[in-house]
């Protein structure tokens, strides 16, 4: 699969990340712009498990971001609690789903670490 965001939410989708407690439940869409498009990607969390679909559905928390700042974060590049804290995506709705972020992303490559040759994505937290 070539595209990194698709097999981001292929991943999240075919397993049960050990990262997610139990009693985390509910849902996140994300909205991703690229052009004059907006794609939709819908979360459903509940058990443990994430249920992924590209609906464009109601949700407890809702994420938009370009596609090329999702790409990064998608690829291990940036870490979500800094994209947003530097407002290179909104949140809205239910801010602990932000913070749940940090949990089903990768973690940053080395060309992300702080002080590294390379680093242009600011991933420092």
């Amino acid at each position: 699969m070539s595209d990194p965001i698709e097999a981001f939410f292929t991943s999240l989708a075919g397993q049960a990340p050990g990262r997610l407690h139990r009693r985390t439940a509910g849902t996140i869409r994300f909205e991703l712009t690229g052009g004059d498009a907006v794609e939709h990607w819908h979360l459903t969390i509940a058990d443990g498990r994430i249920a992924v679909s590209r609906q464009e559905r109601p949700a407890d928390t809702v994420i938009r971001s370009d596609r090329d700042v999702f790409d990064r974060m998608a690829r291990g590049e940036a870490r979500p609690l800094t994209a947003w804290m530097r407002n290179d995506f909104t949140a809205e709705g239910r801010f602990r789903f932000v913070v749940l972020l940090a949990r089903l992303f990768p973690p940053p490559t080395a060309a992300g670490q702080p002080g590294r040759p390379g680093d242009a994505t600011g991933a420092a937290e």
